[in-house]
């Protein structure tokens, strides 16, 4: 095959474009924080309801999400719920694409309350309070994860 009559334009679209052409890996779930700690212990809380942790920092959430689509996205929002808000607008885009909401997402926050009364993205589906524990956290990813 010539390099020319390759079609490889797929490969420069943007993570949101190739969305629909992912289907979803209900097996995994994108857990992403700056606390490598708190991400150990979402991973594990994860691996108890049979799925696949992919853990990652902020930075490198987006570039996994433009290769995998997992189930859900468990972002821990920090002291202030923004340390992931640069994610927000990419994982909005996947769902926009595929007309779905998925990925799910919880958020990981250090208050209790809804999406609405947290002021937080409608792109959160869930909100868990801290501290994470297998009570609190493995029900909500149960159930999330149920509805795909």
């Amino acid at each position: 095959m010539c390099p020319a009559d390759r079609n490889d334009s797929e490969r420069h679209l943007k993570p949101a474009a190739r969305a629909g052409a992912m289907t979803t890996d209900f097996s995994k779930v994108l857990v992403v924080g700056k606390s490598s700690i708190n991400r150990v212990v979402v991973s594990k809380i994860v691996e108890k309801s049979g799925l696949k942790p992919i853990s990652e920092p902020p930075e490198a959430a987006e570039k996994t999400l433009a290769g995998h689509l997992p189930g859900a996205v468990i972002l821990d929002g920090g002291p202030d719920n923004k340390d992931c808000d640069g994610l927000m607008s990419a994982i909005d885009a996947l769902r926009r694409v595929s007309g779905k909401p998925l990925p799910a997402v919880i958020l990981l926050s250090t208050r209790n309350g809804t999406q609405e009364s947290l002021g937080l993205s409608s792109v959160v589906d869930a909100v868990v309070a801290k501290p994470i524990t297998p009570e609190r956290l493995q029900p909500v990813v149960d159930r999330l994860i149920g509805r795909g």
